[in-house]
């Protein structure tokens, strides 16, 4: 079993450490309009870091993810970007940005801080939804930034088009375009989040969060922002240059995010999972896509099959690339 020590790194004493509303196993730090989360358990001698990316309406709760990151031989990070989650301050919109660059000296700060507190790793970036396009925009613009640049990409449903994304698939492109760049603040579409509120432990589900850091009814989605994800997009499309090995993961099904959906547990009622992977070999050259029977939007929240699926993909594909000559079992590949 993993050992609690401290990270080894005398540059851990430059951050202000706390204890985490995740429990004693966690801590957390700012990092100037960010905060970055640790896993107290480490490996002896970790085979590299993660530092996971939280989604839209999203924020890291997942420790049971941690544990899993921990148990297979890595250090584990996390970090809530600025406006969500621990790093909502008051008086701000939750998850509002114009512009996705404008998370880009977050994900600095905390690719920076990793690797100084675990020097000598491979740093794997892990991100999830929203966060998986703002990750993967930060990753091509870094790309020459041995300093930021991630050594490993892996993508966990990433939203690479918005088209077919349930939310929102009665907003047009010509109207975000016009209100978000006049009026930014302006709510384009809210609908309460059937895929939330089933994960609600109190609601019978698996997992339990904080519902103001990520709501069961929902968060609107306004105009500026929803510019700024299609902007981001766009980019994607017209093709990126990511030059680290990028996996890209996703059910093998999208459904209606609705109650009376029999598959709501079991698919991806969130996103279009087939414009997902026709968008993934845009991300660069070394591109590889993982498909998760059963498996839900975050695929890190799926039932124990899927969920067990993912995460056995996940770590052997990490493994394959830190070791490329290591026989390991490899993910399935489309």
């Amino acid at each position: 079993m993993p050992a609690a020590l401290p990270a080894p790194s005398s540059d851990a004493a430059v951050l202000s450490w706390r204890d985490d509303p995740l429990g004693a196993g966690f801590e957390q730090a700012t990092l100037g309009a960010a905060t970055l989360v640790r896993s107290v358990a480490r490996p002896p001698r970790p085979r590299a870091a993660f530092l996971h990316v939280h989604g839209y309406n999203d924020y890291f709760f997942q420790d049971h993810l941690a544990r899993a990151v921990v148990d297979a031989g890595y250090a584990f990070y996390a970090v809530d970007l600025r406006h969500a989650g621990r790093s909502l301050r008051p008086g701000t919109v939750p998850h509002f940005v114009t512009d996705l660059a404008e998370y880009r000296p977050d994900l600095d700060a905390a690719a920076e801080t990793v690797r100084r507190l675990e020097p000598g790793l491979p740093l794997v970036v892990h991100a999830h939804s929203t966060g998986g396009l703002t990750v993967s925009l930060w990753a091509h613009d870094r790309r020459a930034d041995p300093d930021r640049a991630p050594d490993l990409l892996a993508l966990d449903s990433p939203f690479l088009d918005l088209s077919g994304a349930w939310p929102w698939r009665s907003v047009s492109a010509r109207l975000v375009e016009v209100v978000g760049r006049r009026r930014p603040l302006a709510v384009l579409s809210t609908s309460p989040s059937m895929y939330a509120t089933y994960q609600l432990r109190s609601n019978g589900g698996r997992w339990s969060f904080d519902t103001t850091l990520k709501r069961p009814e929902g968060l609107p989605a306004r105009a500026g922002w929803l510019r700024a994800v299609l902007h981001g997009q766009a980019a994607v499309a017209r093709g990126l240059d990511i030059a680290c090995p990028v996996l890209v993961a996703r059910s093998a099904s999208s459904g209606r995010d609705s109650a009376d959906n029999p598959l709501l547990d079991a698919q991806d009622t969130i996103l279009d999972v087939v414009r997902i992977g026709r968008r993934a070999p845009l991300l660069g050259e070394r591109v590889e896509q993982l498909v998760v029977d059963g498996g839900v939007h975050d695929l890190a929240l799926s039932a124990d099959g899927p969920r067990s699926t993912y995460l056995r993909g996940l770590f052997h594909w990490v493994d394959r690339h830190l070791a490329p000559t290591a026989t390991r079992p490899t993910p399935e590949t489309v």
